[in-house]
């Protein structure tokens, strides 16, 4: 077992952030098959697999999760604590914390338009940390 962390700074609000780059180069050199086990660490982050292109991206994406879990509803979270990020932990419970993805010789078994993102749904600039762990 292998296991390292990435650190992304992201603007929040919808955030995708493309990690097959990394997360590619960091197998490159590793012979045989395994699977890849990757945690956001947050309650307001989530990892999800798509096709990493603008429209998806910077509107598809975005709207459709606006339509199911719109920011400006209103939430027992942000009168519980007084902020304004109740969508936002919804939406990242909903996309979900953690993703497994098979890899072999080198390169991650997804689809050839399919690339592993995080994405950051707080409200604000955000250090995120996604934890990597390898599994032969």
């Amino acid at each position: 077992m292998q296991r390292f962390t990435i650190q992304v700074e992201t603007d929040g609000n919808n955030a995708i952030v493309n990690l097959q780059p990394e997360l590619s180069g960091r197998l490159r050199d590793l012979k045989g098959a395994g699977l890849m086990s990757l945690f956001v660490v947050g309650s307001t982050a989530a990892l999800t697999t798509l096709e990493y292109e603008t429209g998806l991206v910077k509107h598809d994406l975005p709207n459709a999760l606006q339509r199911l879990v719109p920011d400006d509803a209103r939430y027992e979270h942000e009168a519980t604590w007084n902020d304004d990020n109740g969508h936002s932990h919804i939406r990242a419970a909903l996309v979900g914390a953690s993703l497994c993805i098979p890899f072999e010789n080198g390169r991650l078994l997804t689809g050839e338009y399919q690339q592993v993102v995080l994405i950051d749904f707080d409200t604000r600039p955000r250090r995120r940390t996604v934890i990597v762990t390898l599994l032969p």
